[in-house]
């Protein structure tokens, strides 16, 4: 890992669970000297990034907040979603994601909320796993299969837990079935009680890089919604890709790239890592 990676992965170490960091959180997460750790920090703080406070503790800083006023701004798949999102939310009086990945993590970027009778524990910006869930199945369905592979060898566990597949021709056969689908509906699987509906948006280059979903209540959708709902996700879906096609006047053309499986810590060695996914692969 390089040196501005491993500056940036100490933002990693801010969770839901985590009000602030110290210089020694810092040298046990980079197993670095406390010169470099201090280093580090020195230099997210003079960005903004991070402020020190009492007891020689950082929290994030106001870098950040400036910088979420611009995504939502001009963030291209959030402005190729917000308007399909609102026409649609308010004729169905559905409430309605937008959802990007990074990394191994699928995450909340927009919502439009009419029925506010339902509540979910998506809130914009929570990260959660990639493998349950309507938000984030279509998105894993539609990745290439060397990152599937990836996630698979780092991830077997999840993907067995989630009900995906013991073994790697089990996976690659599960997420078959679910991109011809072209709708996923999921219940109960983050939030009980809870239905969701959602597709995969893609880039001009027809790569994923979200997914739409309406998020309603299992008791108050008979079959004939359900079946209106998951029409209507795929529609308003394609609109959004369509809307990434086109930029719009007054602003120059911003390309939006796939993002890609990662994970803190690298397999080691490429021979092992092959040796892995085989040993997957093999098991019944």
């Amino acid at each position: 890992m390089s040196s501005p990676d491993r500056m940036l992965s100490i933002l990693d170490l801010f969770r839901d669970d985590t009000t602030a960091v110290f210089q020694e959180d810092v040298m046990a997460h980079l197993e670095c000297s406390r010169a470099t750790a201090y280093r580090y920090l020195k230099s997210l703080t003079e960005s903004g990034l991070l402020t020190p406070t009492a007891g020689g503790a950082y929290v994030l800083g106001s870098r950040i907040i400036e910088l979420d006023r611009h995504l939502r701004q001009h963030d291209p798949l959030m402005r190729a979603a917000r308007d399909v999102m609102r026409a649609v939310g308010d004729e169905l009086h559905a409430n309605l994601m937008l959802c990007s990945y990074y990394g191994d993590k699928v995450m909340c970027v927009d919502r439009y909320w009419p029925d506010t009778s339902i509540e979910s524990s998506y809130a914009r910006g929570r990260p959660f796993p990639m493998f349950r869930g309507a938000t984030a199945k279509p998105i894993l369905a539609n990745l290439p299969p060397y990152q599937l592979r990836n996630l698979m060898l780092w991830h077997a566990d999840e993907i067995r837990s989630a009900g995906l597949g013991e073994n790697w021709d089990q996976f690659r056969s599960n997420l078959k079935r679910l991109r011809t689908a072209g709708a996923y509906v999921s219940h109960g699987e983050v939030d009980r009680g809870l239905l969701g509906i959602g597709t995969a948006i893609f880039s001009p280059e027809q790569k994923v890089v979200g997914s739409l979903v309406f998020i309603t209540s299992e008791a108050r959708t008979p079959p004939e919604r359900l079946a209106l709902l998951q029409a209507r996700i795929q529609s308003a879906a394609k609109q959004v890709s369509q809307n990434l096609h086109a930029p719009r006047a007054n602003t120059s053309a911003i390309g939006i790239l796939p993002s890609r499986p990662r994970r803190l810590k690298s397999p080691a060695g490429t021979d092992a890592a092959n040796a892995a996914i085989a040993r997957l692969s093999k098991r019944p």
